[in-house]
């Protein structure tokens, strides 16, 4: 039987072979033709593939994939046309090159190269869409009244239904226009297929012809496709198959489906043939309002093949998604049947579209169920009746059998806000709080219940708030004391009592104690029975190294009825060492312990010398009475080029923001703990001592520099002088200015009244040689010029142009290199102009801008001279 029908197929498989083995001569003979006319057509030996570009060789692969044929094929039929093999190895190289960049055959022996199934025009799928939902502007945004219409219309959706073309191809899926087919034919035989079905529901095999598929399910393509390959591959019949075939679906085709009815968006819409009617409700917004979501109906042909309950999916989950829409398919919603609105206590209240027939514990149901404090025993529901409402009451037993009625409201409401057996109790008590009313319970029980009151509790007096019936108060009063030890009658608690027991410090003023001066964390603390001193010392971190030991005292809180005395002063003396002294005094309630400074006791002072003497630098006062020629002593006196009569002392002002002690010691102890860091093998001690500076640095107070107040007082003076004068100049206080001394005076005669003292913070500094005199304020042009002994200020004033128009000359003054100011002196209208030094500045000063005369003001003064003319006229006669 094998042997015949392959007999029949021979010479049909020959007359194929033949026709393709002629188009490729053809083509052949076509391209060498384009290259080289000049060579005969039938000398295909001579082809030179060079000569071929690359778009002739894909034409030339595209035929021979046309006509049946491979590439192996291909380059066995040019051999026999008497190709040499040089150029046939050129032409194999070209092919598997334009290959490797995507130049291969659709239909060819060799693995298939198909691309992932795809949905066909999805931007057509879902044009409109969002962008319509988005057109409605805030609406989108509310939440909807209605049970499930968010699901469809919420800008916030996340629930798409979009189809999963990533599935295998359903066995059901009915192929129609526009289905990609993926045929595999594989085994003893290799062979791929890539065919669309058409309009007319045909798909086109080469070498094979049309094979009708429209409205067949993939499972019966497969078998009328093998039926009909079954005759060009022999091996796929039969019952023991060497060659097998599988069909599989490419791109998925696309589907018209009408939605119509009560919808937020009707219309037609053009889905996947994969899509539910749940795709097709996402794509139109869902229904509106006004739609039912109980029975939504798809229309196939002229009949109603299904409805669907969207309750069913949201409180099921069954989305029934093996049901899928067919072209043309039309899905109805009609009006809403009846609803009803469940308020309150319910997971859900909102909305419900109920059908004919259904209880509240279906509702119930599509509500979510009950919340924790809802009360269940019975549910209050206004109902429409033929002309006005009525309120009934459904009971937990009747929940399964009432039916709802379209119009119904459901209410349910809170349990109570109150207890049935609840006590309380407050105060000093370990355990504070609710407690359950037992049979008999009393006072002491419940004490115990919450284990016991406290230390501090006050045993004398405690109260219990009793709540009557009709919700007045009454307040019980108790000698908790004697209640506990039996002497007194226990009390049988009620229902909501409420006990509280008081502490001894609710009934008194909390205790405290301070301290201040010279310790390192002064403040206050708290008081402790017998409390000294010492104890309270050690609390505020010990004592600092100014503090005086035997100057400390306490401000005690006067008991005196004498309404002068504000306090009781009592002075103590204690050892550097703090330890237990006999007969110590007893601290009280509100005592202020101060620690006052030792007497002189003062930080190192440091001054600098900078500039023209020998040893520069930083410099500590040795007494209080050093001055600077001492200090220039020690730096090794002056260097030959030192310039005397330009040395200037540097002092801070009382508004400089000098370093306190404490922010002094704390940087000292920093600059420790940064080289305690720094050593990686610190000893046990050395790491101990780490931790206390971490602990110290911490605790350091930031405390108020001497004199600051004093200074802070002089500078809001000032302020407040300058504030007061409309047409005053700010002041601007500076934390440091410069002091004019004699230095060539000082030097000749030391310890003089010329010879200052030095304080903390003074800089010395000593200039060289100068030669130059600068120029400044109103002169024609500002300019540093060369110094000229014995020439005067004018000679320097015409060196910079002379006097600027508005210069006020007899205001001019001279500064000199050490910060003297010497000013121009008048006499008889005859200027005297100060010398000029080395070093000096030349300052003029300006008279301020020019203020123009108005009209009305000269006609004011013609008319007062005037005037004043007349009246002189008149007693001059």
């Amino acid at each position: 039987m094998t042997h015949q029908y392959l007999m029949y197929f021979q010479p049909k498989l020959f007359l194929k072979k033949a026709l393709a083995i002629f188009f490729i001569i053809f083509s052949l003979i076509w391209l060498q033709t384009e290259i080289a006319q000049a060579q005969s057509m039938n000398d295909l030996s001579a082809i030179k593939v060079d000569d071929l570009s690359d778009a002739q060789i894909q034409e030339l692969i595209k035929r021979a994939s046309e006509a049946g044929l491979s590439e192996t094929e291909l380059i066995q039929m040019a051999r026999l046309r008497g190709v040499s093999e040089a150029e046939l190895e050129k032409l194999k190289n070209r092919i598997e090159k334009l290959d490797g960049a995507g130049a291969g055959v659709k239909s060819s022996a060799g693995s298939s190269k198909r691309e992932p199934r795809k949905q066909g025009d999805l931007n057509e799928i879902t044009s409109g869409l969002f962008q319509e939902q988005g057109d409605m502007g805030s609406l989108a945004d509310q939440t909807s009244p209605y049970f499930g219409m968010d699901i469809f219309f919420n800008k916030k959706r996340r629930l798409s239904f979009e189809p999963n073309l990533n599935i295998a191809t359903p066995k059901n899926y009915i192929l129609g226009p526009g289905d990609l087919i993926y045929i595999d034919v594989y085994g003893q035989s290799e062979k791929y297929y890539e065919a669309t079905v058409s309009s007319d529901g045909f798909i086109l095999l080469d070498n094979v012809g049309p094979v009708g598929l429209s409205g067949k399910s993939i499972e019966d393509a497969a078998i009328i496709i093998k039926n009909r390959l079954s005759n060009f591959y022999t091996g796929m019949s039969g019952s023991n198959p060497n060659t097998f075939m599988q069909v599989t679906l490419g791109n998925v085709r696309t589907i018209k489906v009408h939605l119509v009815g009560e919808l937020r968006l009707p219309g037609t819409f053009t889905l996947s043939a994969f899509s539910t009617v749940f795709n097709a409700l996402y794509a139109a917004g869902g229904p509106s309002d006004n739609g039912t979501m109980r029975e939504v109906k798809i229309i196939r042909d002229g009949k109603i093949i299904s409805k669907v309950d969207i309750y069913d999916f949201l409180v099921n989950g069954n989305a029934n998604l093996n049901f899928q829409l067919k072209d043309q398919d039309v899905v109805m919603v009609d009006p809403f049947m009846s609803r009803v609105r469940v308020l309150g206590e319910v997971k859900r209240p909102k909305i419900f579209e109920v059908k004919d027939g259904e209880t509240f514990a279906d509702l119930l149901k599509y509500a979510g169920g009950f919340t924790d404090v809802a009360f269940k025993d019975r549910i209050n529901v206004i109902r429409i009746t033929g002309k006005e409402k009525a309120v009934s009451d459904i009971f937990n037993e009747q929940f399964a059998v009432f039916t709802v009625k379209g119009g119904d409201e459901y209410t349910v409401t809170k349990i109570l806000n109150r207890f049935t057996n609840r006590v309380q109790i407050k105060g000093a008590v370990f355990r504070e709080g609710n407690f359950s009313l037992t049979e008999g319970l009393t006072l002491s029980q419940l004490i115990k219940n919450a284990d016991g009151i406290r230390g501090e509790a006050y045993l004398e007096r405690a109260s219990i708030l009793r709540t009557f019936d009709d919700l007045s108060t009454e307040v019980i009063s108790v000698n908790l004391r004697g209640i506990l030890d039996g002497s007194a009658p226990d009390i049988r608690l009620q229902r909501e009592d409420v006990v509280r027991v008081s502490s001894i410090y609710d009934l008194q003023e909390e205790f405290y104690v301070q301290i201040s001066g010279e310790v390192k964390n002064p403040g206050t603390y708290p008081f402790s029975k017998q409390m000294t001193a010492e104890d309270l010392i050690i609390l505020a971190g010990g004592l600092r190294e100014s503090a005086n030991t035997s100057d400390v005292e306490i401000a005690r809180r006067s008991a005196s009825s004498d309404s002068g005395t504000f306090s009781e002063l009592v002075p103590i003396n204690i050892n550097i060492g703090l330890d237990i002294q006999e007969n110590p005094v007893i601290l009280q309630p509100y005592d202020n312990v101060v620690v006052r400074r030792k007497p002189n006791f003062t930080l190192n002072k440091q001054i600098t010398i900078e500039g023209q003497v020998n040893s520069p630098g930083i410099f500590s006062v040795q007494t209080a009475e050093e001055k600077i020629s001492d200090v220039i002593k020690r730096a090794g006196g002056l260097t030959p080029y030192a310039y005397t009569k330009g040395a200037t002392l540097i002092r801070r002002t009382e508004f400089f923001d000098t370093e306190s002690e404490q922010l002094r010691r704390q940087r000292n102890l920093q600059d420790l703990q940064q080289r305690l860091q720094q050593d990686p093998n610190n000893t046990e001690a050395q790491e101990l001592l780490l931790q206390r500076l971490y602990l110290e640095i911490g605790n350091v107070a930031l405390g108020t520099s001497e004199g600051s107040i004093a200074a802070q007082s002089k500078r809001e003076a000032i302020t407040g002088i300058a504030e007061t004068k409309a047409d005053m100049t700010p002041i601007r206080i500076r934390q440091t200015e410069a002091v004019a001394i004699d230095l060539e005076e000082i030097l000749k005669n030391p310890g003089s009244d010329k010879d200052l003292i030095l304080e903390e913070g003074d800089v010395i500094s000593i200039p060289r040689q100068l030669q130059t005199v600068r120029m400044r304020g109103d002169v024609v042009y500002p300019a540093t010029v060369r110094f000229e002994k014995d020439k005067g200020t004018k000679f320097y004033i015409n060196r910079a142009g002379g006097f600027d128009i508005r210069a006020n000359r007899k205001r001019t003054y001279v500064v000199y290199a050490n910060g003297e100011v010497a000013r121009t002196k008048s006499f008889l209208g005859i200027r005297s102009y100060p010398a000029v030094a080395p070093g000096a500045e030349v300052i003029v000063p300006t008279k301020g801008p020019r203020l123009p005369v108005r009209p009305g003001e000269i006609v004011g003064i013609a008319t007062a001279l005037a005037t004043l003319a007349l009246v002189l006229t008149q007693l001059n006669p």
